[in-house]
């Protein structure tokens, strides 16, 4: 499958380094908001850009090798917190009600069977993942079919008017899984990528280092990312693949929550690299390899709040800066409309 993103190209840089400049502050005061501002109007390919209709995507789905014991908590967490964000009392929810954010979860492999429900999007690959200790996490047909579904949904939110889209996710053992992407496409050790995910302990992180290391002796480390992807990956990571490339096709601006889903957006670099021109990092999270993560992809995120908990979090709490900055650019005078003296 071929996507069609482009780098952003140079037209308007000029036109909005000038507007940026001309707005009544001495030159680059806003720091950061101005990169940002300037970002977002390329994306759009517009002097005055806007933020419609914007969503955060949290895409569920389970591990086999959660049954292994990779993560501290049992796997039914996962379906109790798809439950959790449908009646409305996590984080993810208690952020995007207060950022006017529209929310959807998408169940792209859960070992659970929720029926239809308002706000969850029934994108099922299967009841979780095969256990990649023993085996592929996934079959090359179910990780196309991840891809393509959430290539699917991104155009179809962009159909409906939305411009920005942030991404977050839920799944117990997906920090491993996260972990071995990245040591797959980073080469960094497995060891400096690998961390306590939900909260292991000392033994609970050794034990998770070792399965992990017998993951890698099976599977080795394809060159191909998508083969890598179907090794270790998730349903919902892979889902979040095509969701983000799907995304960049339309022109929409991407919003990078934290370690798993900075996995994902690894996968979706190695076959687009024009990807990451579309998005904005929120964050640095605590969790172990993300550093490993922003430095591939040359990327700085906008907040470190010492954040760990996914779901789309850090994303939705980076958003007023996104509103700050195409505000500042659309809203605020310049020298000439103030009548204020410039720079001498």
């Amino acid at each position: 499958m071929s996507y069609d993103i482009a780098p952003l190209d140079t037209a308007l840089v000029d036109a909005l380094q000038a507007k940026v400049d001309g707005k009544t502050k001495p030159l680059g005061a806003l720091g950061r908001l101005e990169l940002l501002a300037m970002q977002i109007g390329r994306i759009q390919q517009t002097l005055t850009p806007s933020l419609t209709q914007p969503h955060v995507l949290v895409f569920a789905g389970d591990h086999g090798a959660a049954k292994a014991g990779v993560s501290a908590y049992p796997q039914d967490v996962t379906w109790q917190m798809v439950e959790n964000f449908l009646a409305g009392g996590a984080a993810i929810n208690v952020f995007a009600r207060q950022m006017r954010l529209g929310l959807r979860i998408v169940d792209a492999g859960v070992a659970h069977d929720f029926g239809p429900r308002e706000g969850l999007i029934n994108g099922k690959i299967a009841a979780g993942t095969a256990n990649y200790i023993e085996q592929p996490a996934m079959t090359p047909t179910q990780c196309d079919k991840a891809i393509r579904s959430g290539r699917k949904l991104a155009h179809s939110l962009a159909e409906r008017g939305c411009n920005a889209v942030g991404f977050g996710e839920m799944g117990i053992g997906n920090t491993a899984s996260a972990s071995l992407i990245t040591h797959g496409i980073t080469s960094v050790p497995l060891p400096q990528v690998v961390g306590r995910g939900t909260g292991l302990d000392d033994a609970g992180l050794d034990r998770k280092q070792a399965l992990l290391g017998a993951a890698l002796a099976r599977g080795g480390r394809p060159d191909d990312p998508l083969a890598l992807l179907a090794e270790y990956g998730g349903f919902e990571i892979a889902m979040m693949v095509g969701a983000m490339l799907g995304a960049a096709e339309k022109r929409m601006v991407l919003v990078i929550d934290g370690f798993i889903v900075t996995a994902a957006l690894l996968v979706a670099q190695a076959i687009a690299p024009a990807i990451t021109d579309y998005c904005v990092f929120a964050h640095r999270s605590e969790e172990a390899g993300h550093i490993a993560q922003l430095r591939h992809l040359n990327a700085a995120p906008l907040l470190d709040l010492g954040l760990r908990l996914g779901e789309g979090t850090g994303a939705a709490l980076a958003w007023p800066l996104l509103q700050a900055a195409v505000n500042f650019l659309n809203d605020m005078a310049s020298f000439e409309s103030a009548g204020v003296s410039g720079k001498a």
